[in-house]
């Protein structure tokens, strides 16, 4: 067996064309065919232009999923999105490309930096709050235990997590519809960090986007104050942030540039309730407005 690493520097700077022709040059320097494999050793942004790769390299060849980190574990590297971003347009250029699977070694937790676990923990309770309520409560039940590495604690909420990401992207695998509530958060929380320049994770800006996304709700009449009070002391508990300094109007005009538009229409993610998430198409530009200034520092 014939193993050849390429390896490129971390972080979101990275995911862009450049990176992927540089491995497409290795591909074809190593005389890579279609009955080869690519392992996608490392977090999000590894795996999403790995499989970026797999699905475009050949007209596709076969990849692996091997996720390091809690973010890449319990989201991204389940549900076959893949690609890279284009000038400041965040996952422009991409493709639908399953994996042949994905292996998660819970040890590797215990490899990442505080703010890197946090992150992962964004998208760990958007899980619960779209789909299962009983889990998201769980998440503050165990919140001890999952915080200090608890090892069957960890491999629960990973297991959970990926559950529901499964079940949701198998009944609609293209997002033509209801996959769309995996977006829960991102809508703002993606304008947030393309407009930060990506200095906040992936996670944090999603956290911040979710509890945007509460106001909007409480506004709506879908949820209590209470409701968002508790996502704000878990957010805490998990060390994510509930308040940025932006540029409001900068941050608004930039959710226009999201891929998940429709007609000129966003269509944003809300919860009718705790664990049950719908897709709202008639968010006004006030809602979004007040709900960016309810996290502005």
């Amino acid at each position: 067996m014939n193993i050849i690493v390429h390896t490129f520097g971390a972080g979101e700077k990275n995911k862009h064309l450049g990176t992927v022709s540089e491995i497409y040059n290795t591909l074809i320097l190593n005389k890579f065919d279609r009955k080869d494999i690519l392992l996608a050793l490392g977090g999000g942004v590894v795996g999403d232009i790995c499989g970026f790769v797999a699905a475009t390299y050949l007209r596709g060849i076969d990849f692996v999923q091997i996720p390091t980190t809690l973010l890449s574990q319990v989201d991204s590297s389940i549900g076959g999105k893949t690609g890279v971003d284009f000038e400041h347009y965040k996952n422009m250029v991409g493709a639908f490309y399953m994996p042949k699977l994905v292996y998660v070694n819970i040890n590797t937790l215990n490899t990442l930096p505080p703010d890197e676990f946090s992150s992962g923990m964004g998208e760990v309770i958007k899980h619960g709050l779209i789909f299962d309520r009983e889990y998201y409560y769980w998440l503050s039940e165990n919140s001890n235990k999952i915080i200090s590495g608890n090892e069957s604690a960890l491999a629960e909420m990973v297991l959970m997590s990926q559950e529901i990401k499964k079940q949701v992207v198998e009944n609609d695998p293209y997002e033509k519809g209801q996959r769309a509530i995996l977006n829960f958060g991102h809508t703002l929380g993606h304008a947030i960090e393309r407009e930060k320049n990506f200095i906040l994770s992936h996670g944090v800006c999603v956290g911040l986007g979710m509890l945007a996304a509460f106001y909007i709700c409480i506004k709506k009449g879908k949820l209590k104050e209470e409701d968002r009070s508790f996502l704000i002391d878990l957010m805490n508990t998990y060390s994510l942030d509930i308040d940025t300094d932006m540029d409001v109007e900068k941050v608004f005009e930039a959710t226009f540039n999201d891929k998940k538009m429709e007609s000129g229409k966003i269509k944003f993610i809300l919860l009718k309730d705790v664990g049950e998430a719908y897709i709202d198409k008639e968010v006004s530009k006030e809602d979004m407005m007040e709900a960016l200034n309810s996290i502005c520092k």
